[in-house]
C-alpha cells in the first residue's frame, strides 16, 4: 500500500498504515478534505476502484482544476470547491480524511464535527496533523508561522474525543534524513531553503483513526 500514488510523499507511510488498519476496500465512499492537488484523493481512488467514490474537497478553486487533470482517468473522483467549515456532500461516506488541514483552520473542533456529519454510522474519520515545533533542522526547532495551529497534532486525540468519536488507533511518525534525498527536497520545497548537510527530523505527524459510533 505504501506505493499507491504517493511515491514522492515523505509522509506516505502513516497514510498507508492507516488505510491498511482500516481495511479500506473496493466500493468504499470517501471524502478527502483539504485535498490540494489531490494526491491522497488519487491514492484512495486506486484502492476503492470503479465501484467506489472519492469526493476531493478544497477551498481553493484552482485545486479543482488540478484534481480534475490529475484524476482524468479516475471517473470515481469528484472534485468539489468547498470550505471545510461548509462541508456538505450528496451522500454519506464510509471515510472522511484530512491531512495538514486542521493546522490551518480557526476552529478545528468545528471542522471535525462537519466531517463527522458526512460519515455514516459505523464509518471512520482519519485525521493526520503535525507537531511542527517538534521538527528539527540541525537541532533547531522548526516553525510554521503561516499556520493558525502549528502544533495541533498535540491536541488531535482530545479533539477527536470532543467530537464524540470513538478512537480506534493513534500514533505519531517523523520522517528523518541527512544530505540529499526526499526529506531534504521536501523541506526545501516548503521553506525555500536548502538544508545542506544538516540533519533533519520533519515534524511528527500524529494520526488518529476514529469511528462514528452507532
Amino acid at each position: 500500500m505504501s506505493e499507491i500514488g504517493l511515491r514522492n510523499d515523505v509522509y506516505r507511510r502513516p497514510l498507508a498504515t492507516a488505510l491498511e488498519r482500516l481495511g479500506i476496500s473496493p466500493g468504499w465512499k470517501c471524502v478527502d478534505v483539504g485535498a490540494g492537488a489531490g494526491d491522497v484523493s488519487i491514492a484512495l481512488a486506486e484502492v476503492v476502484g470503479r465501484t467506489g467514490r472519492i469526493y476531493s474537497v478544497d477551498i481553493n478553486p484552482a485545486a479543482r482544476d488540478l484534481v480534475a487533470a490529475a484524476a482524468s482517468s479516475y471517473s470515481q473522483v469528484v472534485a468539489i470547491t468547498q470550505a471545510a467549515e461548509d462541508l456538505l456532500l450528496p451522500e454519506p461516506v464510509d471515510l472522511a480524511f484530512c491531512r495538514f488541514l486542521l493546522m490551518h483552520v480557526v476552529d478545528p473542533s468545528f471542522v471535525l464535527a462537519r466531517m463527522r456529519s458526512t460519515v455514516r454510522t459505523g464509518g471512520f474519520i482519519v485525521a493526520q496533523e503535525p507537531i511542527t515545533s517538534a521538527g528539527r533542522v540541525g537541532g533547531r526547532p522548526m516553525s510554521a508561522p503561516e499556520a493558525v495551529n502549528q502544533d495541533v497534532g498535540c491536541l488531535l486525540p482530545k479533539l477527536v474525543l470532543d467530537a464524540g468519536l470513538e478512537p480506534v488507533d493513534m500514533w505519531a511518525e517523523a520522517p528523518a534524513g541527512i544530505g540529499a534525498g526526499p526529506v531534504a527536497s521536501y523541506l526545501e520545497s516548503i521553506t525555500g531553503v536548502d538544508p545542506g548537510e544538516d540533519p533533519i527530523i520533519l515534524p511528527p505527524l500524529v494520526t488518529v483513526i476514529a469511528k462514528v459510533p452507532g
